[in-house]
């Protein structure tokens, strides 16, 4: 089996993993373009292994690893986006992140509070 052939179809799965993460705003395309980057990296694994006639075949070994550690990934991953959906009514990820909540300096005990008595000069310079 020649090598170049296993390596150009994980590199182009890779990358259009890649592209998914980057350009998705829905996290559960965003957790399936993970699983595919995921899964490029396993079908490199097996190929070298194959190629390089490992006895012990630590490629596969890793590869079945690799396979356990992207089911926990996306168990919790999927757990995390629909507490999140029930939450907040979308998984859109840009929806997430500006409608997160704002701080509340009363809830900030190391906050600076507002003298409402200081002269202007004071409250410039303690700012600043």
């Amino acid at each position: 089996m020649h090598l170049a052939y296993p390596a150009v179809l994980s590199s182009l799965l890779f990358c259009t993993g890649l592209y998914g993460v980057l350009a998705r705003r829905n996290a559960i395309l965003v957790l399936m373009s993970v699983e595919l980057m995921l899964n490029a990296v396993n079908l490199n694994l097996v190929a070298f292994d194959v190629w390089l006639r490992d006895t012990v075949h630590a490629g596969q070994a890793l590869t079945l690893f690799t396979i356990a550690v992207a089911a926990a990934e996306i168990g919790i991953g999927l757990a995390i986006v629909l507490a999140v959906y029930r939450a907040r009514g979308s998984s859109d990820i840009d929806r997430l992140r500006d409608s997160a909540e704002p701080r509340d300096p009363a809830d900030d005990p190391d906050a600076p509070a507002d003298d409402p008595d200081a002269p202007a000069g004071e409250k410039a310079e303690a700012t600043a």
